[in-house]
């Protein structure tokens, strides 16, 4: 396991101490230790069965316990994680926050919040959970801090259904933008630095969710759609895409928003301002990203921030978009994000954010590596 090379064990038994808080009693302690463990083992599937014969348990009730039974904070520990994460990868003047959502494919009916919905994950409709999510990306790497169930209103609708799942009373409905927010909440009641928030069309084109930031002074980068309405600086309500399209060929810079899997992510950008009635110390912005190779292809932007914001800033922050989906695949692939194998709403919260704590001690011991440090956290 990752862990046991040199040096790394004592890193991960403070790393895993952090969290020794939110556990009132030594067994479910231990058990949230073996389970870490077990999230980080170089395992194809990290289900109950094989997270125990990782640490050399005969079955996996001690693990389902865990998940199911016994009584410790979640909520705390997504905190502790958030917290970890924070110390790390901290810039107040280049940190990202954003939001997004992924799907868990699900057989079955009795899974908290599974029902049949579009799933990215999938590219289609299918039996799924959806979970909403917040990272924290800056030059030093990124992370998932936060993370929410999406109830779809036949659930909430349905309260023996809620209640047979473990679904507290008290929890209503909320749209994917309203989750975001929640998490954005708790991420400044944290005092968590960060400079931009950024996600794409599913939360850019909630005039609610804009409004909220703006009133929070949150500069953001929010994908829209392009039949989005904004008011051009000549007062009047335009679409996005016809704003654009008035823009002369020359305003078109050749940028890069970042590094991919496949090298420098190259596309032409042009930025234009709007909403001219404003506080003279914020800028106003509809930003277009155009594909080199097919020129029809499109994206744009609604952006909010510091007056003095150049488009390479902007550009820069719409790229950061892409964390969150490299946060998914690295959690998925390396600490069983999707493997779960639980039906209960708080086992559900459990799982997740122990697998976002495995995830981010990779992200912090890798840090670490790259300074040669493995001082305990």
């Amino acid at each position: 396991m990752l862990e046991m090379a040199t040096g790394w064990s004592a890193h991960f038994a403070a790393f895993a101490g952090r969290f020794a808080s939110r556990f009132s009693r030594v067994e479910p302690r231990r058990q949230m230790v073996s389970y870490l463990r077990g999230l980080l083992a170089e395992v194809e599937r990290k289900n109950g069965w094989t997270l125990a014969e990782m640490v050399g348990e005969t079955g996996p009730q001690g693990m389902q316990r865990l998940l199911n039974f016994y009584a410790w904070d979640a909520g705390g520990v997504r905190d502790d994680v958030r917290a970890a994460v924070v110390e790390v990868l901290a810039d107040s003047e280049r940190g990202v926050l954003i939001a997004d959502e992924t799907g868990f494919v699900k057989k079955g009916t009795k899974s908290a919040g599974v029902a049949r919905q579009y799933s990215g994950t999938a590219g289609r409709i299918e039996n799924s959970q959806i979970g909403v999510f917040l990272a924290y990306a800056s030059d030093r790497g990124r992370a998932l801090i936060d993370r929410e169930l999406y109830l779809p209103k036949e659930w909430i609708a349905d309260r023996d259904r809620c209640s047979a799942s473990g679904i507290p009373d008290d929890v209503g409905f909320a749209t994917k933008p309203e989750l975001a927010q929640l998490m954005l909440e708790r991420a400044l009641a944290a005092s968590v630095p960060f400079a931009w928030f950024t996600a794409d069309e599913a939360y850019g084109q909630v005039g609610r969710l804009r409004l909220w930031l703006e009133e929070h002074d949150i500069a953001h980068v929010l994908a829209v759609p392009k039949s989005q309405m904004v008011i051009s600086m000549d007062l009047r309500q335009r679409r996005a895409h016809a704003v654009i399209a008035d823009v002369a060929p020359v305003a078109w810079q050749r940028l890069s928003c970042g590094d991919g899997a496949h090298g420098r992510r190259i596309y032409d950008w042009a930025v234009v301002d709007i909403r001219p009635l404003r506080r003279p110390e914020v800028g106003h912005w509809l930003l277009a990203r155009r594909s080199v190779s097919d020129p029809t292809e499109i994206s744009y932007y609604i952006c909010f921030g510091p007056a003095d914001t150049h488009l390479q800033e902007l550009v820069r922050v719409a790229g950061g978009r892409w964390a969150i989906e490299e946060s998914f695949q690295t959690s998925k692939n390396e600490t069983g994000l999707d493997h779960y194998q639980v039906r209960r709403y708080e086992a559900w919260y459990r799982h997740i954010t122990l697998s976002m704590a495995a995830a981010a001690f990779l992200v912090i011991t890798r840090d670490a590596a790259k300074k040669r440090d493995l001082h305990p956290i």
